[in-house]
């Protein structure tokens, strides 16, 4: 089925026609998913310190290294979705509602997902641990909390967020390449390919370098007695067949 793309579109609140430029709604989708989104999850990924015994050190701002890799996460991903939001809502009601073309569905898609991302992170449950304001430093019996303790509400917020997130970028890539099916932007073609080799390229070598480091450990550390880790140590050797 083919689709007339629309040089001109209607503001119904100012009653006024203007011209759209696409390749405006092109670059802007395109700097939202693949540079602001794949940076926040590779500063993430890569950017926690190296496990210690008790991890982060507890009073570190939210702005100081090492808590900085997730407050970037966090409010780069807010500003994103905010953004593809505003991008998306723009370019429907210039274009006269929803097109109903693949680019629209996996555009979409990738927004009905990104937004799941956000409310997902609402019920990640408490953090818990030596380094929790409510908590005594030196009574263990004060530091529970959901990703302290890896209870199944948290096991199950990190299984979907993580997963949910790599299933949006593909969605993404499928709305960058519908649409540049319908609108063709060699620029924007070169950059997508730049940005994919550069990615992966850039992930391959971090990794081989040693810094992806396991997300529990590099909060909390170490400790053979903190509950994850002994779980973790337990099966482990229950897997050896031996007991721990």
């Amino acid at each position: 089925m083919s689709y007339d793309i629309p040089t001109q579109g209607r503001i119904p609140v100012l009653d006024i026609t203007i011209p759209i430029h696409w390749n405006n709604h092109a670059m802007l989708m395109f700097g939202i998913w693949f540079v602001l989104v794949p940076a926040a999850v590779m500063f993430l990924r890569f950017g926690k310190i190296r496990p210690s015994t008790y991890g982060i050190p507890r009073g570190t701002p939210k702005w100081a290294w090492p808590e900085l890799c997730w407050s970037v996460h966090k409010y780069t991903l807010y500003a994103a979705l905010f953004l593809a939001l505003g991008g998306a809502a723009f370019a429907m009601i210039l274009s006269g509602g929803f097109s109903g073309t693949l680019h629209a569905c996996f555009g979409l898609g990738t927004l009905l997902l990104g937004s799941m991302q956000i409310l997902s992170a609402w019920f990640r449950g408490s953090h818990g641990g030596r380094k929790d304001p409510a908590a005594d430093p030196e009574d263990r019996a004060t530091w529970g909390g959901d990703h302290f303790d890896m209870t199944p509400r948290r096991w199950w917020f990190e299984a979907y967020h993580k997963t949910a997130g790599y299933f949006a970028l593909l969605l993404a890539f499928g709305a960058v390449a519908t649409g540049l099916s319908q609108f063709w932007m060699p620029g924007i073609a070169i950059a997508l390919a730049t940005v994919v080799a550069t990615g992966l390229v850039l992930a391959v070598v971090l990794q081989g370098r040693g810094h992806n480091h396991d997300t529990y450990q590099s909060v909390y550390g170490t400790h053979p007695d903190h509950p994850f880790n002994r779980r973790r140590f337990g099966q482990m050797l229950a897997d050896q067949g031996r007991k721990p």
